[in-house]
């Protein structure tokens, strides 16, 4: 029997304490933020915040297969949009749109440095659409643009709701803030966009009745430790028609089956980590998370007036009368 010579004794002995250290290491708590609490007692997550990033919603190609940025990919991103803005001489034609200077995506990417908000499934990318929505995807372009009545012009258009202001929320071309409000029982969410509030009961209250369909759906919260968890059910299906028209937003959209569960956890004084999952058998092949900071910011949110001074839909109509006339 050969006798282990003490260089390689000691050598392994030096490898076992190691990964020995290292396995303690990875099993140690990471040391996580304990927000203040309210006067009641509950994790205090008020405040105004913004979730505006350029980071992009689904993974780009050029990424596929990794998860996270280098510090010297980051800034070029953001050199990259600072560039972007940069205003430029109007293009021929144009009749005078938006130009990137009313865009307000934001200056930087997610403080994760993640290249992508999904963050399930593993790839970045939005799951397949069922043949469901494949269907009603094929039958779209229908949807949204006849200009008989104000009735038949995309809900934006009219002011009435935004995609992005969920839920689940997520960052949009611009108006990305939302003020936080608690008191005891409830918490409230009111978004920048469309100025919609959602009061969301704390209380154990049952959703409600499956035949009542609300354009925000219907959403209960409670505490898990010092994370808010909501649940949102009883969509109606007026709202999928708003999705995924670029630039604004990427989504397909979801039904009236859908659920989304949203997180929301202060991470530092300044951010909360906002996450959700949308489940939603009939539009997707399988549920999908996001992930996106919101950053505490000292600016206020004004009056979203959409209505006032909004001529275009009027514009729209009565040209459409013009061109049925001329037509004539």
């Amino acid at each position: 029997m050969m006798e282990a010579s003490p260089w390689k004794t000691g050598f392994l002995l030096a490898a076992i304490l190691f990964l020995a250290s290292a396995t303690v290491l990875a099993q140690s708590p990471v040391k996580t933020y304990t927000p203040p609490k309210t006067a009641w007692g509950d994790p205090d997550l008020q405040g105004i915040f913004t979730n505006a990033t350029i980071t992009p919603f689904e993974r780009p190609p050029e990424f596929a297969g990794k998860e996270f940025l280098t510090e010297k990919e980051v800034a070029e991103l953001e050199a990259r949009a600072a560039k972007n803005r940069v205003d430029q001489p109007p293009r021929e034609g144009d009749p005078g749109t938006y130009n990137q200077f009313w865009f307000d995506r934001g200056t930087k990417a997610v403080s994760t440095r993640r290249n992508s908000l999904i963050i399930d499934p593993s790839d970045g990318q939005i799951p397949p659409l069922t043949p469901v929505a494949q269907k009603w995807i094929a039958e779209r372009p229908g949807r949204g643009t006849a200009f008989d009545a104000p009735e038949h012009r995309p809900l934006s258009e009219r002011c009435l709701w935004w995609a992005s202001t969920g839920p689940p929320i997520f960052p949009t071309a611009y108006n990305n803030n939302y003020r936080i409000t608690q008191v005891p029982g409830y918490v409230m969410i009111l978004s920048e966009m469309i100025h919609d509030v959602r009061i969301i009961p704390l209380d154990g209250h049952p959703h409600l009745p499956q035949n009542v369909r609300q354009y925000l759906g219907d959403s209960r919260g409670q505490w898990e430790g010092n994370t808010l968890v909501v649940e949102t059910t009883n969509f109606n299906d007026q709202t999928k028609s708003e999705f995924g028209r670029p630039p604004f937003n990427s989504i397909r959209g979801i039904g009236e089956k859908a659920r989304v569960i949203e997180r929301f956890t202060r991470a530092s004084p300044d951010t909360i980590m906002y996450e959700f999952t949308v489940d939603d058998p009939v539009t997707y092949t399988k549920p999908w998370k996001a992930q996106t900071p919101w950053v505490k910011t000292e600016e206020s949110i004004f009056e979203y007036a959409c209505h006032e001074g909004n001529y275009a839909l009027e514009n729209v109509l009565a040209g459409a009368r013009a061109a049925e006339n001329s037509a004539r």
